[in-house]
């Protein structure tokens, strides 16, 4: 009698059978072709969720196919476990956030596990770990001594009720996400990676990855932001006030970039960020001097987020102080502004309204004088009755010896004359910025650094790695980073001097651990270093990891940094000088969909894995999840497509189970089904065309129980060994069933007898005006002219030819022939 398919009992046993045996564990292999195959790794929210599901089914299939196409696969998995959520759950439900993040990663174990995934566990990582962060330690100090990390002061959002920093997630709508309270900008000293130094070699390289999304390398290189044009000194007019804060004649410069070289002549005044340190020192002493004060606080107060987008008035401010135009030695006001950003160029901008919409706005709002230097071909632009500035190119006037000349000419030759006089220089400039990773948080890896009165900063001595956090820490929300809190780990004896000193109480940005714990899995019990140089020549040679598969919303920070990091560790001497970047590979996955939006709780929208698991079994929502959509598109949810896929399994397990003992002799047209399946897939999975795939082993399935001969044992086994990368659990049951040795997991992916797919005869599908009207066997390779005297034949297609005029031929070689009538 057949067994009933049952996925949850059959699904745990193989389960529990990989795990045995070690089915999936990576060895190194020099004797075999590598394939790493990674996802990007979760964070340890406690649940599993759809996204997850799809990822690493994708990733799932990958591997297995890899594994049976002969190849040594590396599958690891792992935690992203430092972070803010952590310590929010701390704050709220007043637990400690190791025992929270400790809890969610088995609890999400134990999800995965149920899925079937065939990783390698005995690679498990998590971020949190001493053995994982002691050599994030290690790597931030090598860099310190290379010049790759450093301090300086930037701004943070601070809110003065909590008293304490706030990331930018917990900035909603410029209020704090706790006490709601207006978040302000507060400046304070940070620690930064110096990614700027390699800003050339992370945009020349987007022109290489060739296993990259387009589109995640366009978006990669507007970050970087790559721009030509000059930077240009202008000398700050004399303070006419006395004393302390007065400038000296001769005395600085303000340094701008700008890729309008061309428009220098049409400056008529300058432009501060708020936050750059010339704007409250131009003022002290001058009357504008409070002004200019408020207008700091003012700015400083404003939602972070909105004056990104540049959607909100432009303000300003004047500092009471001057600039000079070293072109035309015209005095120009200096303006803080609201608009200019620190972090963007110098921090400074010559204002040319005529020229820039901004600059535009605000000397019409503040009555500066608009002067024209740039005219289109054929027409005028009158600075009297501008509406909006002329951005595009043209010819330059009012431009001294430069008038007359096209604007890319004028770009060239005005650049060329700022060296001349050694006021400028050719330049290129980034949109880039240094990588700023303090946190004043607790969860995160602590900064290895101390303080000491006598010797400054400190590094911490490599045998005092890790510098571990404390456990006895108090969560209040309030007051900075509760490790400032905790004396005795706040105060230390400075390992140069040996006198009272303080540690850093700042930790890492989370972007750190994930930057380079790719690298971690090749090696990661490995104790003498950050990774096994041998382990990590052999997983990540010829282009590094082979697949990565993620989100497309961390196509631009998480790769960008992990291509930095990579470098970086080349360069200090961790990695190998061939392996410059990271993935050589890269899948970006679409988002799933329920009702019309992305499925989140907030939404309501969320189906629970193992609701799905529990009722239809792992292997559906494998199977589900990558039948309904392309990989790289979005999934549109749907319960009857979830139905649909438990019954095709079902259906499976019943043909295979009625033909086992009693299979069919078989014939030709069966050979050729298999075979052109077998290629089918091989082609779609290397495409990693799931969807189609999954769709031909149904046109197969359906082949194979419409006929009235029982399948052949060939055509069972293949059909089994072909389904396994997708439902592994139910493929390796009835392998076992079939009586086969070892598991279908190990087993050899088939190869195509391609002369079993010559045929001589095709069934030629007949339409007239777009509608099948008949279908017939005919020669393969047929030509059009033959096709239409067969069509013509036909008794079927004669009638609704009657006075009728053909005036087109459509023909689709080997297919169908359309004959178009009027």
């Amino acid at each position: 009698m057949d067994t009933p398919y049952d996925p949850q009992s059959l699904e745990l046993k193989w389960q529990q059978e990989w795990e045995r045996q070690k089915t999936f564990r990576a060895t190194e292999d020099p004797s075999r072709e590598k394939f790493y195959c990674l996802e990007m790794f979760p964070y340890p929210s406690g649940k599993i969720h759809m996204g997850h599901v799809r990822n690493y089914s994708i990733g799932d299939v990958i591997a297995r196919y890899k594994r049976m196409r002969g190849y040594n696969v590396l599958h690891p998995i792992g935690w992203d476990a430092f972070g803010m959520p952590a310590e929010n759950a701390a704050i709220e439900n007043k637990t400690h956030p190791a025992a929270w993040t400790d809890q969610n990663m088995a609890a999400m174990q134990v999800q995965l596990r149920k899925m079937g995934f065939s990783y390698d566990w005995d690679r498990e990582v998590a971020t949190c770990r001493k053995e994982y962060y002691r050599w994030e330690q290690q790597i931030f100090l090598k860099m310190l001594e290379k010049g790759l990390a450093y301090k300086k002061r930037s701004f943070v959002n601070w809110c003065p009720k909590c008293e304490t920093v706030l990331a930018n997630e917990q900035v909603k709508d410029g209020l704090c996400w706790r006490c709601e309270t207006n978040v302000e900008q507060r400046s304070i000293d940070q620690w930064f990676f110096k990614i700027t130094a390699y800003a050339k070699e992370l945009l020349d390289e987007t022109h290489h990855l060739k296993g990259w999304p387009e589109r995640v390398l366009i978006m990669q290189r507007e970050w970087i932001g790559q721009s030509e044009g000059a930077e240009v000194d202008f000398p700050l007019e004399p303070s006419p006030v006395a004393g302390e804060g007065g400038r000296r004649p001769g005395e600085g410069f303000i340094k701008i970039f700008t890729t309008r070289p061309d428009t220098l002549y049409g400056t008529t005044f300058m432009s501060l960020a708020a936050e750059h340190p010339l704007t409250l020192e131009l003022s002290k002493g001058t009357p504008q001097e409070k002004a200019v004060r408020d207008f700091v606080e003012k700015v400083a107060k404003m939602d972070r987020a909105k004056r990104l987008t540049q959607d909100y008035e432009k303000e300003g401010v004047f500092t009471g102080a001057f600039a000079v135009n070293p072109l035309t030695n015209k005095k120009l006001p200096i303006y803080a502004a609201n608009f200019v950003l620190m972090e963007y160029g110098t921090g400074a901008v010559m204002a040319v309204p005529a020229h820039d919409q901004r600059d535009f706005e605000f000397a019409k709002k503040y009555g500066i004088p608009i002067e024209v230097v740039i005219q289109p071909e054929g027409k005028i632009v009158d600075p009297t009755s501008m509406a909006e500035a002329y951005v595009e190119t043209g010819v330059l006037v009012n431009s001294a010896q430069f008038s007359g000349l096209p604007s890319e000419e004028a770009k060239k030759k005005i650049t060329a004359f700022l060296e001349e006089k050694g006021v400028g220089k050719k330049s290129i400039n980034y949109k880039l910025r240094d990588w700023g990773i303090s946190r004043q948080r607790y969860w995160g890896t602590p900064i290895p650094i101390i303080y000491c009165d006598t010797c400054g900063t400190v590094s911490v001595p490599d045998k005092d790695l890790p510098v571990e956090l404390p456990t006895d820490v108090e969560f209040t929300g309030k007051g900075g980073s509760p490790l400032a809190r905790i004396e005795k780990f706040v105060h230390v004896s400075c390992p140069k001097c040996g006198l009272d000193a303080k540690r850093e109480t700042d930790t890492m940005d989370t972007f750190v651990e994930s930057s380079w714990y790719f690298l971690r899995y090749c090696s990661p019990k490995y104790d003498k270093g950050p990774f096994d140089p041998k382990a990590v020549s052999y997983w990540m040679k010829d282009g590094g990891v082979d697949q990565y598969i993620g989100g497309i919303e961390h196509a631009v920070l998480h790769l960008l940094y992990s291509r930095f990091f990579t470098k970086v560790l080349v360069d200090l001497g961790f990695l190998d000088a061939g392996i410059r970047e990271p993935f050589k590979n890269l899948l970006t996955q679409g988002m799933v969909i329920k009702d019309g939006a992305k499925m989140s709780k907030s939404k309501g929208n969320v189906v629970d894995p193992n609701y799905l698991i529990e009722r239809y079994g792992a292997d559906t929502a494998r199977l589900f999840s990558l039948f309904a959509a392309p990989p790289e598109k979005d999934l549109d949810w749907n319960d009857q497509g979830v139905e649909g896929s438990y019954r095709f399994l079902k259906r499976v397990w019943t043909l295979a189970q009625e033909s086992a003992g009693q299979f069919g002799s078989g014939n030709e047209e069966e050979t050729r089904w298999r075979n052109k399946t077998i290629k089918k897939l091989t082609e779609d999975l290397d495409r990693f065309q799931f969807n189609t795939a999954i769709a031909a082993l149904m046109e197969f399935y359906n082949f194979l129980s419409s006929r009235s001969e029982k399948p052949t044992r060939a055509s069972i086994e293949a059909l089994l060994i072909l389904i396994a990368p997708f439902a592994p659990h139910v493929s390796e049951e009835l392998w076992q069933k079939m009586g086969q040795n070892g598991m279908v997991s190990q087993t050899a992916w088939p190869t195509c007898d391609a002369s079993t797919l010559k045929v001589d005869k095709i069934l030629l599908i007949i339409q007239v005006n777009g509608s099948v009207r008949s279908k017939l066997e005919a020669p393969v390779d047929l030509t059009e002219e033959d096709a239409k005297v067969l069509a013509l034949k036909d008794e079927k297609v004669q009638k609704f030819m009657q006075g009728k005029e053909i005036v087109k031929v459509i023909h689709v070689p080997n297919k169908l022939i359309n004959l178009v009538v009027k």
